[in-house]
């Protein structure tokens, strides 16, 4: 039998499916009605319902913890339950957020807003005036959308501001820069884009004046990735950073204030910084020879900001990297650096206080060495902090805890998250593959102590952008796998950010290859160990987990019994030609380029599928308002291979951006239809059915 298996790696412009990218056009969405009632028709059955309400009751749970950040001595929280499934946002008080059951001020209600303007409305962000001021700049997302429309809101009378700040729906952001001028980032208007589809100019908006007469202030080019502002108070008066961002990993940093940008610092493009006060310190991803010094990559170098303008490039080191040791960020509050570590995959947090007489560095105390442990500023505003710190600690089987340290004490406990499912006999374990080119790949293994040799397995990573994977506590997994007996794996693959820039770099651009073979040898390395066989091994994985799922099925197929690959990035001939795509060429490459689509081709799967393998089913999930990953990556997917005759379904719900829903009940049906699929293909009977 012949099968239409365009495009390919040979033809890869003749790509008959072309009419899957107009998102809402009429056969588009035919197809997508269509594929979706199949799929549901296969795998919505009772199990499903049961599993979906199961998990939407978990996440509309009373007793979850209600996450807060803190502004101008209140605690501020977006809540989803189900009886605000859209969200309220409200505030309190911290010596009532302590109690058990805290009262709260609601400051708006979504559901109600989105009724009385018949608009799918839910609430993106929020970035509130510093100091006393009652005002904020709301960002309401169609259906979970990156653009947003920008709205003025007063939080003391509780309703937006009359006249007011307002902006139709873009993508981007802004900056109070007083209370009557906003800095505004925003892809908004003709020219205001640049090709990634993020804002071209940061522009001096003036209360009273429409926007297309705000002046752009300062501007890149279209073919940069974008340009943004930060407004910093920290220092003895209030500055403006300017940024020129060339692409993901390099940007131009600029000094200056409403009239622009004056000073340009002479510093490697490829940096983390980070402004304090008088201080500033930047991760290096390059070595970098100043002032006869050579800094290795993923070093953190501090300095006094006024010494460095004045021209001295006498930099200390604040933190020195290892091959297995990096640092996963930094923040500032109230004068110290806070600089989270992972040392072995074991969390680390180092305190540096910069002053005329050095640096000084202390160990935040009281917080285990294992596990998932998240520290951030409790304070919104950083010129706001007194140097409070929020901290997070669980793993795959202890439900989150949330606390608060105060000053550099120990840490003391705020709110505790509810067991959502039971643990009883499970354990967690630490292990490496060896991968095709010799390099150790960690992994996290969660499920019965006992190996039976034949126990369903559930697979996850993500490989990309040098983000760090960590095994978080799950409600969806530890309900609907853990809890059932099966086992969950998370690997640490090559591209992600666990051990700094090397481990990155190593899984980037021609690279990227090289993490789907890690991924492929950890699945090789449990039916090695005994744990499972292939074909009980279920692979999940979405955004750039996208490529690596479907990697797995024309690379690898002989390792997996089933995949889910959601919210996918697949077609790597066309990616930077829809929506944000462009602004993943340094990640990925340019497929314009003929020496860089040689390396893409290897990993582009919608043009390497072919017909005649011996692929294992499939379930492709995106979402309709995902203006970030093309929709069309997993519709173009799914019709080629049922195009060639292979076992592939499609799912696409309307709304949800680039997530799994936009309340909890359809985060839930996801999530539950996903499994019942992976469950369904590798042969594990739902006994609750």
């Amino acid at each position: 039998m012949d099968f239409d298996d365009r495009p390919t790696i040979v033809a890869p412009d003749d790509d008959p499916y072309l009419w899957l990218e107009d998102i809402e056009g009429r056969r588009a969405l035919d197809f997508v009605e269509r594929q979706n009632r199949l799929t549901l028709q296969k795998f919505g059955g009772a199990g499903f319902a049961r599993d979906r309400d199961m998990l939407a009751a978990i996440y509309d749970r009373p007793d979850n913890i209600p996450y807060v950040t803190r502004r101008d001595g209140r605690l501020y929280n977006l809540w989803k339950d189900a009886s605000n499934p859209r969200g309220v946002w409200r505030r309190t008080t911290l010596e009532e957020y302590r109690k058990p059951i805290p009262q709260w001020e609601i400051l708006l209600d979504l559901d109600r807003l989105a009724a009385e303007e018949g608009k799918d409305w839910l609430l993106s962000w929020t970035h509130t005036q510093p100091g006393h001021s009652s005002r904020a700049i709301l960002a309401l997302s169609r259906g979970g959308s990156d653009a947003v429309t920008l709205r003025e809101f007063d939080i003391d009378a509780k309703t937006f501001v009359a006249d007011g700040f307002l902006l139709p729906e873009a993508k981007g952001g802004v900056e109070w820069l007083d209370a009557e001028t906003l800095l505004l980032s925003s892809a908004y208007g003709e020219g205001m884009a640049t090709t990634s589809g993020y804002a071209r100019t940061v522009r001096l908006w003036r209360r009273g004046t429409d926007v297309s007469s705000a002046r752009a202030i300062f501007e890149t080019s279209a073919d940069r990735m974008a340009a943004y502002c930060n407004v910093d108070r920290t220092g003895a008066v209030p500055r403006v950073w300017f940024i020129d961002r060339l692409d993901f990993f390099n940007f131009h940093a600029w000094l200056g204030d409403e009239a622009g940008a004056r000073v340009k610092l002479e510093l490697p493009t490829d940096i983390w910084l980070e402004a304090h006060q008088d201080w500033f310190v930047i991760k290096l991803r390059s070595p970098w020879t100043i002032a006869g010094q050579t800094y290795a990559p993923d070093a953190v170098l501090g300095m006094s900001l006024s010494a460095f303008l004045k021209g001295d490039r006498t930099f200390t080191v604040v933190f020195e990297p290892a091959p297995r040791r990096a640092v996963q960020g930094f923040f500032w509050g109230a004068g110290r650096l806070v600089l989270p570590i992972l040392d072995e995959l074991r969390p680390v947090f180092e305190v540096c206080t910069p002053s005329e007489d050095g640096w000084t560095r202390a160990r935040l105390p009281g917080l285990p060495e294992i596990g998932v442990v998240e520290i951030s500023r409790f304070d919104v505003h950083e010129s706001e902090s007194n140097g409070d710190l929020r901290v997070s600690v669980q793993d795959p089987l202890t439900p989150p805890s949330l606390m608060l340290i105060e000053g550099i004490g120990r840490p003391a406990l705020l709110k505790q998250a509810p067991r959502t499912f039971s643990a009883d006999g499970l354990t967690i374990t630490q292990h490496e593959a060896i991968s095709i080119d010799g390099e150790r790949i960690p992994y996290v293994q969660t499920g019965p102590a006992a190996e039976a040799g034949d126990a369903p397995v559930y697979m996850s990573a993500y490989g990309g952008f040098g983000l760090s994977v960590r095994p978080y506590y799950n409600s969806a997994l530890g309900k609907l796998w853990l809890e059932r007996g099966g086992i969950t794996v998370q690997a640490n693959i090559r591209g992600g950010g666990e051990f700094g820039t090397r481990w990155h770099d190593a899984g980037r651009l021609a690279g990227k290859r090289l993490s789907h073979d890690d991924f492929a040898a950890v699945a090789a390395d449990l039916a090695r160990r005994g744990v499972t066989r292939p074909n009980r091994i279920a692979a999940d994985g979405g955004s750039n987990g996208g490529i690596l799922i479907t990697n797995m099925l024309t690379r690898y197929p002989e390792h997996f019994g089933a995949l889910f690959c959601r919210i996918p990035l697949v077609d790597m001939r066309r990616y930077t030609k829809l929506l944000a795509g462009a602004s993943w060429i340094a990640e990925y490459g340019d497929p314009d380029k003929p020496e860089e689509w040689a390396w893409l081709k290897t990993y582009s799967a919608y043009h390497a599928a072919a017909p005649g393998q011996n692929y294992p089913p499939i379930l492709i999930a995106t979402t309709r308002r995902d203006d970030r990953v093309h929709p069309g990556h997993a519709r173009k997917m799914a019709a080629k291979l049922q195009a060639m005759g292979y076992e592939a379904y499609f799912y696409e719900p309307a709304a949800g951006g680039h997530g799994y829903g936009k309340d909890n009940k359809e985060q839930a049906a996801m999530l539950a239809l996903g499994y019942t699929f992976l469950r369904n293909k590798i042969g594990w009977l739902d006994q609750l059915a």
